[in-house]
């Protein structure tokens, strides 16, 4: 193994992103070493490079949706060895604050996110915690790994945990880029029906109705409720998804609500929550909640979903760039070039 490797740095002086050779990480205790397969480009990524998201160090690596192969371990990890095929954890808990003290890492106030808080994978090799850690079983292709710890894992979350769709439910999805895309796929597998894919660009409304939507509407049609009532047989929507994050698509996600119905925003912006009036939004007892993130286990339910060929990633990557130009992946994915789903990065 070589002492240096490249790898991308992010300098939060002045919001910079440079290509360098940095020392060969090696895994301190309870740790191990991946050499990384593929790594993806997240809209978050590019939050921290444009200023949304604070910087949390000075430099770091970024990229924090990867695969790859264990090829060292650290003292005393057991349970894992070179050779192993793995998808490392995108976040380690701060074991301080109130709910580390109780045991409830999941939940941690001051998660410590891969790639923003300690480096990330956009380099030939990753320093990981061995805890947390997922197997890729030997039939799933490294490249769809690597969309489990984040792109997907994310979404999944949502669906599982945060909405509880069910069988029945009606699911509308307001932005099908990268989450929005994986949302309708699972809401479907998770049992909704109809799922309605919701966005402004015709060629992505088409994918997502490859991809699984039972319908799809643009967002800027002025009979758009009408539309999902009819759509829905007059029963309007069980859960909607706002993928965007801005006050026009929660506040047509709210609307868009039966009695009792759930939105949940997955999108990030600095705009204010707008749900809509009071008199609506309370007589019909409608409910809003924000999600982030997701559970170690629902990388591994994921994976093992994918090697039972109960979800297809097969669209959902873009393009493959290698590391030397992850710069022009950056800008592909800001200026939506092709409308990707996910870019990702090859060391």
């Amino acid at each position: 193994m070589a002492e240096t490797m490249l790898a991308e740095r992010f300098y939060a002086q002045d919001r910079s992103v440079h290509l360098e050779e940095i020392p060969v990480p090696h895994p301190g205790p309870g740790n191990v070493l991946i050499e990384v397969a593929y790594c993806g480009i997240c809209h978050s990524d590019l939050s921290l490079i444009n200023g949304t998201f604070p910087a949390q160090r000075p430099q770091v690596t970024q990229g924090h949706e990867a695969s790859g192969t264990i090829v060292e371990l650290g003292a005393g990890v057991t349970g894992w060895k070179v050779g192993d095929r793995v998808i490392p954890s995108a976040g380690r808990p701060c074991l301080r604050c109130r709910k580390c003290r109780r045991g409830d890492f999941a939940n941690c106030l001051h998660l410590n996110l891969m790639a923003f808080a300690y480096d990330g994978a956009w380099a030939r090799y990753h320093e990981a915690s061995a805890t947390g850690l997922t197997m890729i079983p030997d039939n799933v292709p490294m490249d769809q790994a690597a969309l489990l710890a984040d792109a997907v894992s994310t979404p999944y979350a949502a669906v599982v945990h945060t909405a509880q769709v069910h069988m029945g439910n009606a699911v509308a999805v307001w932005g099908v880029g990268g989450v929005g895309t994986h949302l309708v796929q699972l809401a479907k597998v998770a049992g909704g029906v109809p799922v309605i894919a919701i966005d402004l660009d015709d060629e992505v409304l088409a994918r997502a109705k490859r991809v699984g939507a039972d319908h799809v509407l643009r967002s800027d049609d002025p009979e758009l409720m009408s539309k999902i009532e009819d759509l829905t047989h007059g029963r309007m929507i069980d859960v909607a998804f706002d993928a965007v994050g801005i006050k026009p698509t929660l506040r047509a996600a709210v609307e868009s609500l039966d009695v009792n119905g759930r939105a949940v925003s997955l999108g990030l912006s600095g705009q204010d929550i707008d749900a809509g009036p009071f008199m609506d939004f309370n007589l019909q007892r409608k409910k809003v909640f924000g999600h982030l993130g997701y559970y170690g286990q629902d990388i591994a339910m994921l994976a093992e979903m994918l090697s039972y060929h109960r979800l297809d990633l097969s669209e959902s990557i873009s393009e493959v760039v290698p590391l030397a130009e992850v710069e022009r992946g950056i800008a592909d994915l800001e200026h939506h070039k092709n409308n990707p789903i996910r870019i990702l990065v090859k060391p």
